[in-house]
């Protein structure tokens, strides 16, 4: 990690579609969904509001995956907590294409539903990226 530099993205918005549970070659659960998250803004030269929508593509890997799948449904109200990664994929035309999505590491389900709220963390996400066994980055590696 840079010293001088962060990768983080918090969104809070609603899931647009159920969960797409995948699998890798090596058998790890990988799950894509789209997030909306919703904004409301008045130009100077107009009385009403104007709302605008963006969708945010969002991965996640095991126990993370597996939770979203099993918890988590369209029009759900979550919180994530993750970082921006891009990914060069080459489409069926043999063109290169780029893809930008929000690596979640942490998801919790907000809103109405059954009064709890529950959220989960990608250790094995965490494990990967700092080579620690208990998931605390290492000192050198804090940006303060």
């Amino acid at each position: 990690m840079h010293k001088n530099s962060m990768n983080k993205v918090i969104l809070v918005g609603h899931l647009g579609q159920d969960p797409e549970l995948k699998s890798t070659s090596t058998n790890i659960h990988v799950v894509n969904i789209s997030v909306a998250t919703n904004e409301s803004f008045k130009r100077k030269d107009e009385t009403e509001y104007t709302d605008r929508t963006e969708w945010h593509r969002c991965v996640a890997f095991g126990k993370t995956a597996d939770y979203i799948t099993n918890y988590i449904t369209k029009g759900r109200l979550v919180y994530i907590d993750g970082r921006l990664q891009t990914r060069k994929w080459t489409d069926k035309d043999n063109n290169t294409r780029y893809s930008t999505e929000v690596m979640i590491e942490t998801i919790m389900m907000l809103g109405k539903g059954d009064g709890s709220q529950q959220n989960v963390s990608n250790q094995s996400t965490s494990n990967q990226n700092t080579g620690s066994d208990n998931g605390q980055a290492e000192d050198d590696d804090l940006p303060f």
